[in-house]
């Protein structure tokens, strides 16, 4: 699984407007429907208020590269302008693993 780390960054509220956008219109749900994502989930960070952060995953890069294709990137593209958002992205691969029985203390049973 292939998941990315989205921060939009604009001036004021705009990063958390845009977010309520892709809520409201829509297009979040349609990209959650895509064949092969797995998460895409908005979140706002408590030290940063002109930030949202996106987590967007999905099963592969085949799948990645279909939504990339999509008529929906130019719709984020122009909602990313009309609120004057910057993006810096962190992509991550899934450990085939697992969690190592070693973690799994930290965790919560």
């Amino acid at each position: 699984m292939i998941t990315m780390h989205l921060y939009y960054t604009g001036p004021a509220s705009n990063a958390r407007s845009f977010a309520k956008e892709m809520e409201a219109s829509g297009i979040a749900d349609r990209i959650r429907k895509q064949a092969g994502n797995r998460c895409y989930q908005y979140f706002a960070p408590l030290d940063n208020p002109h930030s949202i952060l996106l987590v967007d995953s999905w099963t592969d890069q085949a799948a990645l590269d279909i939504h990339h294709a999509s008529p929906m990137m130019q719709e984020i593209l122009d909602l990313r302008s009309k609120y004057q958002l910057t993006v810096t992205a962190e992509r991550y691969r899934s450990d085939e693993t697992g969690i190592p029985e070693r973690d799994k203390d930290f965790l919560q049973r």
